[in-house]
């Protein structure tokens, strides 16, 4: 395993540098210095307000390279003295740079995000793979039955709705029209944030049960096929216990890749919820960056994905290692 480890080190800086790379070509195609400058800065904005601008950031430089001659007092580093090499080596020591918007560290605004998402997506993270999981065992203890297939047809119900749905309806029915929650906000104060966050983490469990319980009642429902199940059963094993100590433990492996493939969003927030709940999490900071065209914070968005989704999928491994001792990591 530590050799397996070693590899996934060597080879996850050329792995970010490629995610890096791609998000500088598709931005630098979409759109130009000048104008994130133009649209920051205003229309009215003179040429100087404008360059000093893209100085004081760095994008009065090259974008990949530098391969043409320097202008008139400009000082560089040679060919790689570019926007994407500069932000590069800064992202290399963690340095997240400024809002291109508001002009903030990052590493502030990131810091100050992080915990509102974390309050809304871990409660929602946890309750809803708990509630997933048990529905799904409940519907295979149940299997070909009606209530089985009633559960099925639920579940497909749950996701054929369209997520926005389901948050104009806790908004405008539970929130305003019981006035059970507040529809909008967010307060920082010990244990009153609470009530600002059970409606979106409700919501949050509702969008994603449906699709998650077909998923994993269809890997228990393989796994009840085995040989080792009917060995058991054949031996007397009730089907409560084969359910939840054989069934799901040999399941473990398929609910390991889909759960922590999921780590980036745990982090990251919930794009939609935060939004309309004005809820002040990362997935609300990425929303009005794309709106704003705020490159810095899509950039070190992009970066700190990348390394969680590699982070998760080494967790990925190492779990499946420890489900299942036949597994090595080689």
């Amino acid at each position: 395993m530590f050799s397996y480890l070693i590899r996934r080190l060597l080879y996850t800086p050329l792995i970010i540098f490629g995610v890096m790379l791609l998000t500088f070509v598709l931005f630098s195609v979409l759109q130009k210095p000048e104008t994130m400058a133009r649209t920051v800065l205003g229309k009215r904005a003179t040429p100087k307000t404008v360059q000093d601008w893209l100085h004081t950031r760095g994008y009065d430089k090259p974008t990949f390279l530098a391969t043409g001659p320097k202008k008139p007092g400009q000082a560089g580093e040679g060919m790689f003295d570019t926007i994407f090499f500069n932000e590069m080596r800064k992202l290399a020591t963690f340095n997240l740079g400024v809002s291109d918007v508001t002009g903030r560290e990052l590493k502030e605004v990131f810091q100050q995000g992080a915990i509102p998402s974390l309050l809304l997506t871990l409660p929602a993270y946890v309750a809803g793979f708990l509630m997933a999981v048990g529905f799904a065992l409940f519907l295979v203890f149940v299997r070909k039955s009606a209530l089985d297939t009633a559960g099925v047809f639920a579940c497909v119900g749950l996701m054929s709705v369209p997520p926005m749905v389901y948050i104009i309806f806790g908004q405008a029915v539970i929130a305003l029209s019981f006035n059970y929650f507040p529809a909008f906000g967010y307060e920082m104060r010990s244990w009153s944030s609470i009530r600002f966050l059970l409606l979106p983490v409700a919501l949050m469990i509702v969008i994603n049960l449906g699709s998650e319980v077909r998923l994993y009642r269809a890997v228990f429902l393989e796994e009840i096929g085995q040989d080792y199940v009917r060995t058991a059963q054949a031996k007397g094993v009730s089907s409560v216990r084969l359910l939840l100590v054989h069934v799901l433990k040999n399941g473990m492996i398929a609910l390991i890749t889909y759960v922590v493939a999921q780590l980036p969003l745990l982090i990251l927030g919930s794009l939609l919820v935060e939004n309309f709940f004005g809820i002040p999490g990362l997935g609300n900071l990425l929303t009005s960056a794309i709106q704003t065209n705020d490159f810095a914070v899509i950039r070190a968005t992009t970066f700190l994905t990348a390394i969680l989704y590699i982070i998760g999928l080494t967790i990925t491994d190492i779990l499946y290692a420890v489900a299942d001792p036949r597994i090595r990591l080689s």
